[in-house]
């Protein structure tokens, strides 16, 4: 299952598990820890007394009392620039949850961007450890993720990377009065060409080009952030309509050229606009040669976007 992006206040979401950051004392001093402890009811209180502590990077699991079936309290670290530790540390948060999430045979979990807060970690590498560590655990296992940032403080790209993309947009953004003009005079393709696209359609271009590829079927769809029930949904029906973030993630995990990619599009009915932001953004890592599905996700979040493949 696949990785989502969210900004939202997490004591609302319906999740098997919320992701608690604490202490390694368990004693919900303030924070997010407090809060939901308040929502949670003074028994969580109770039953992390008899836990005890947690070393720094540890994980244990509680009932979620009124807020949600488990809570999952993850000791989590204090940036300081000298000690070597700090990813590692964090690394280790998001690691134990999960396989403290998986041991409980958990279906979703959601995770506040950890240590990003008062604990002063750096929020672009809070960022990154979360995804590399929420990826390379979702490659061996299925579980629904979600990674929830309460506000736009709270959640950074690189000022590089946003310059960067934002210039891109500058460059190649039309508005819908010129592209139609534009199109107009040069039709991007003609109806001979749509129609010549018939042969062959979005399902079956698809496998073809999973076989091609030498990647599993597995391979592909967890790479293009896609959940397993809807590859077997578009695997067994050939005339399956899917959207356009999802024809999108699958060529982005195919790692194909931008011309493919409008292919693969209008055999589902698309193409890429330069009045959309979100194609502009897509096609500028395309043309970097980043074909990062979650890195990219990363971008069109931050520039307030629709998300890839989820």
């Amino acid at each position: 299952m696949p990785i989502k992006i969210i900004r939202q206040d997490i004591t609302k979401l319906k999740v098997d598990a919320i992701v608690n950051t604490t202490n390694p004392s368990l004693d919900a001093k303030g924070g997010l820890d407090h809060y939901i402890h308040q929502f949670a009811g003074k028994e969580l209180d109770v039953e992390c007394r008899r836990i005890g502590n947690l070393k720094v990077g540890q994980a244990c699991l509680t009932s979620g009392y009124k807020l949600c079936k488990y809570i999952i309290h993850t000791a989590s670290p204090v940036w300081n620039i000298q000690n070597k530790n700090n990813e590692a540390l964090l690394k280790s948060c998001y690691l134990s949850s999960l396989m403290l999430a998986n041991e409980y045979k958990l279906k979703s979990i959601a995770f506040p961007l950890i240590s990003s807060g008062t604990n002063q970690f750096p929020k672009e590498l809070a960022l990154q450890v979360a995804m590399n560590s929420i990826v390379s655990f979702l490659t061996d296992h299925e579980m629904m993720v979600y990674l929830v940032v309460y506000d736009r403080n709270s959640y950074k790209i690189s000022s590089e990377l946003f310059d960067s993309i934002e210039a891109y947009i500058d460059d190649y953004y039309e508005d819908e009065h010129m592209l139609v003009c534009n199109s107009i005079i040069a039709p991007r393709f003609s109806l001979i060409d749509a129609l010549n696209q018939m042969d062959e359609s979005f399902s079956t271009m698809l496998l073809r080009k999973i076989d091609e590829s030498g990647m599993s079927d597995v391979e592909c769809y967890k790479k293009a952030n896609i959940d397993r029930k809807l590859f077997s949904k578009i695997r067994s029906n050939p005339n399956y309509k899917p959207s356009k973030q999802t024809v999108i993630a699958f060529a982005l995990a195919l790692e194909l050229s931008l011309d493919d990619m409008e292919d693969m599009l209008n055999k589902a009915g698309f193409s890429l606009s330069h009045s959309n932001k979100f194609d502009i953004i897509v096609e500028y890592f395309v043309s970097q040669g980043n074909y990062n599905v979650f890195e990219i996700n990363e971008a069109l979040f931050a520039f307030d976007q629709s998300l890839i493949g989820v």
